[in-house]
């Protein structure tokens, strides 16, 4: 049984991105003339099969005109992947290695399950990180900041003192609930600082004295994997930046260790409010 769903005219793409929620959508433009096309169709079943909780569409171009032309498919085989009705990658030609790698790049790896932090209406974040554009002040050269953008291995460390500033530039404008910032309770972060769209880089001297938009206390449960730090939502409505200035840790120990540090929220053209339920702030959290 195929599990490839196929959209035979424009108006069904909305409605299965739509359906998919936050889940990973892969649309995969064809024509019926497309030799590169008939050798990837086999493939691209395949591959749907070994990843059962992303989403696999099939669009052919010469049916769905208008769909093709707003996403700008102008050759095929096209790929687009989205998350919550927003690109967030694409390539083209008919490249199975390639396309497995995006889907796995973005989060539909086989192996994993359900998000155990996803809140209704919003997603990890990951998709929407410029990484080229994300720096971190005082970074351990061999536990760097990328190594806290995964769950597989690696960790970020502080290195001449405790402290950390962690710049982090999104691709879009995003909606920002929640952070995940898993660390050791002898070692993991304690005092954050969280500092939205900034013009210009910051440095400890001002990360020491500048008013923030928020300011966390954290515990060793809030550092615990699988825990989320909610953020006053409100207040994160336009997010095109994040730093996170960390003051301290909370073993009081000379250097800071982030295992995973992740964002959960949802893009801002893709926001429905009705999704949305009040959450409560956490202690300790300023006003």
């Amino acid at each position: 049984m195929s599990l490839v769903r196929i959209i035979e005219e424009d108006s069904q793409f909305d409605v299965e991105l739509t359906n998919a929620g936050t889940k990973l959508t892969v649309a995969y433009f064809f024509a019926t003339w497309c030799g590169p096309c008939v050798r990837m169709a086999p493939e691209y079943e395949a591959i749907s099969k070994r990843y059962p909780k992303v989403v696999f569409l099939k669009i052919d171009v010469d049916q769905c005109q208008t769909t093709a032309g707003t996403h700008g498919v102008t050759a095929m085989p096209t790929f687009i992947l989205f998350k919550n009705k927003s690109k967030v990658d694409s390539f083209r030609g008919a490249d199975p290695v390639q396309l497995e790698s995006k889907i796995k790049e973005h989060g539909g790896n086989a192996e994993e399950g359900e998000d155990e932090t996803a809140v209704k209406g919003h997603m990890d974040l990951g998709s929407f990180i410029n990484k080229s554009g994300c720096e971190c002040l005082n970074e351990a050269d061999d536990h760097p900041l990328a190594h806290a953008f995964t769950t597989k291995g690696g960790y970020l460390e502080s290195d001449c003192d405790e402290q950390l500033i962690i710049n982090v530039e999104f691709n879009q404008s995003v909606k920002l609930h929640s952070l995940k910032m898993y660390g050791p309770a002898e070692n993991g972060p304690k005092t954050v600082k969280v500092f939205q769209n900034l013009p210009n880089s910051l440095d400890f001297d001002k990360a020491e004295n500048m008013e923030p938009t928020q300011t966390l206390e954290l515990t060793p449960d809030d550092v615990k994997e699988g825990t989320l730090i909610n953020l006053r939502f409100v207040k994160y409505q336009n997010v095109k930046c994040i730093t996170l200035f960390i003051k301290d840790n909370l073993g009081g120990t000379e250097t800071t260790q982030l295992d995973y540090l992740g964002f959960v929220g949802s893009t801002a053209a893709s926001t429905n409010m009705s999704d949305f339920k009040r959450v409560a702030g956490k202690k300790g959290e300023s006003h």
